[in-house]
């Protein structure tokens, strides 16, 4: 993506890897994990980690439930430089997981009545954004959360990325983040069939859930979705303190085989499309108690969110609210409902496979969002845990 490639290429001129620098966290408390005794395929699954890691990748968690019980399992590093393991309960960046649990608070607040779906923005939105953000004025709710609006991408924006290089560690906010895209041409018109992912729907999805309740959205996150949930190991950075076992993110930036920790890099976190953190074990929680014992959302609004746009091939996956249908590429019984998460450092997926009823999370402490040799290390990687999971 132009983005990545002029993040990287800025960063190698102004020889700015020199103030990369790891999130200061404690990893003096330890963890321990359950996971199903004996399980019949535990070797299996813990090899796919292990062939990665020794592929190149820093290192991995992951977690896996099928018929026999829960899987977990890590391999690698949470930190290079201080030689401390990757753990099944070590919590890492989700990236854009974000996503899904932002979209399920809109929901839950849709079902309050706070929020409606179909509203256009010019409800909810002050004039300064609908003058100066194109297709603001023709998009609704429904758009952002399914990535219909044609609203340009926040994070394309190269001065974006030079603010990012000057503030490394910049606690951003919605109507900073918002001024990147001013008069930046859509990619379509909003009429509603054509799609195109964009963080800045989720960024202009926060500002409508704040002016509609009048209340912060990070303080609404927790109240009404994380802690009902009891996910005692998710944070929304910078909202909420990281925990102390937290993985640092690596990229090869140099592409030379040279792991460098870009951890402090803030592409905007904690404004609806990024900053979520959690581990294997929480994310399971969340995305079955959605999709799979649907008792988060009622049965009319998960519906809603389970409505799909048409595929996107270039991805392999569909939209929904907030949610993916992925793994479009594979057979037919073997498609997931859940979310990617790309950063700079970090990589995640969330998924529960719906035909066979399993579940598959992992993290990844090395970012993918961008070319190196390792990129393709991980796509390898995604393959062989979709194939895992579904039983081959």
């Amino acid at each position: 993506m132009n983005r990545i490639y002029f993040f990287y290429t800025i960063l190698l001129i102004a020889g700015a890897i020199a103030s990369c620098r790891k999130v200061d966290v404690d990893h003096s408390s330890d963890c321990s994990y359950n996971s199903t005794p004996e399980h019949p395929k535990a070797a299996y699954y813990q090899a796919v980690l292990d062939a990665h890691v020794a592929r190149g990748l820093p290192g991995i968690s992951a977690l896996i439930r099928d018929e026999s019980g829960v899987w977990v399992g890590a391999a690698g590093k949470a930190d290079i430089s201080e030689n401390i393991d990757m753990k099944p309960c070590t919590v890492s960046k989700a990236c854009s997981i974000t996503k899904t649990f932002i979209g399920t608070l809109t929901l839950k607040l849709v079902e309050e009545g706070k929020i409606k779906l179909d509203e256009p923005l010019t409800t909810y939105l002050s004039q300064e954004i609908l003058d100066e953000v194109k297709n603001a004025r023709e998009s609704t709710v429904r758009m952002l959360l399914n990535h219909q609006t044609g609203i340009a991408d926040v994070i394309d924006d190269n001065n974006f990325y030079l603010a990012v290089l000057n503030q490394p560690d910049r606690k951003w906010k919605p109507e900073e983040l918002i001024r990147y895209v001013y008069g930046d041409e859509p990619e379509f018109s909003p009429a509603g069939s054509d799609e195109t992912y964009s963080n800045t729907n989720y960024l202009l999805l926060v500002m409508v859930i704040e002016q509609a309740t009048g209340q912060d959205h990070a303080k609404l996150l927790r109240e009404k979705v994380i802690q009902p949930l009891n996910l005692e190991n998710t944070a929304y950075y910078w909202h909420d303190p990281l925990p102390s076992y937290t993985a640092q993110g690596y990229f090869d930036l140099y592409n030379n085989g040279s792991i460098l920790n870009v951890t402090n890099y803030n592409t905007g976190s904690g404004n609806g499309y990024g900053g979520l953190y959690s581990n294997v074990y929480d994310l399971q929680l969340f995305i079955e108690a959605l999709v799979r014992e649907k008792r988060v959302l009622s049965a009319p609004l998960l519906e809603e969110m389970l409505h799909f746009t048409k595929e996107v091939e270039t991805y392999n996956r569909a939209n929904g609210l907030g949610i993916f249908k992925d793994f479009l590429e594979r057979a037919p019984e073997e498609y997931a409902y859940g979310h990617r998460g790309r950063d700079l450092g970090y990589t995640a997926d969330m998924y529960w496979f719906p035909e066979k009823d399993r579940t598959m999370v992992y993290f990844v402490n090395y970012g993918t969002d961008a070319a190196s040799d390792l990129k393709s290390v991980f796509t390898d990687f995604r393959d062989a845990m979709a194939t895992a999971v579904n039983g081959y």
